[in-house]
């Protein structure tokens, strides 16, 4: 949906001296104090009142011009890519956009897919941290029940455990063991 602007200019005539604005300034409800006024000067006024009438009529007939010309499709005439440009947005016209809809969608995209496999990296690391710290206790474990069982399985302390309990007839063998051969 195109959209008109409005575009408002306004003038101010230069070159009045004093005596002109405290004409506009007083009200014409009676004589004024300058009553000799040469003709010349009212020739000159009107000329002057005349050439604003014509030029603003001009301007109006140039901007009516300009507005019937002038579409939202026209290109814009270039400034030049400025830092200032960038930050203040005007990069991002209609224009623009539409140009690079799919460049911007792609960089939206590969945004989003690198915040979620960072996100889930992260996840992993965590969760293989946790299962190393598992695993070492494991290993603590396991080491700490394995010296405990080797002390316990020890010749010394089984000949131990068994004086002390008399009631067992194992003892300590005095001869080698006997090898024997079976024939196949």
């Amino acid at each position: 949906m195109a959209r008109d602007k409005e575009i408002e200019l306004t003038f101010e005539k230069s070159g009045t001296n004093s005596e002109d604005y405290s004409k506009q300034l007083q009200p014409n409800d009676g004589p004024q104090e300058s009553v000799m006024e040469t003709s010349k000067e009212e020739k000159e006024k009107l000329s002057l009142e005349e050439k604003a009438e014509i030029a603003d009529q001009k301007l109006k007939d140039t901007i009516k011009k300009i507005k019937e010309n002038v579409h939202e499709d026209d290109p814009r005439p270039s400034q030049g890519l400025t830092f200032r440009s960038i930050l203040g947005g005007d990069i991002l016209t209609g224009e623009v956009v539409r140009k690079h809809i799919w460049l911007f969608v792609f960089i939206v995209a590969l945004s989003t897919a690198y915040v979620a496999i960072r996100y889930q990296c992260q996840q992993d690391m965590i969760a293989i941290d946790k299962l190393n710290a598992k695993l070492t206790d494991a290993k603590y474990k396991a080491l700490s029940s394995s010296s405990t069982l080797t002390e316990k399985c020890r010749e010394s302390r089984v000949l131990e455990i068994l004086k002390q309990n008399k009631d067992s007839l194992l003892h300590i063998a005095d001869q080698p063991p006997y090898i024997i051969n079976v024939p196949e």
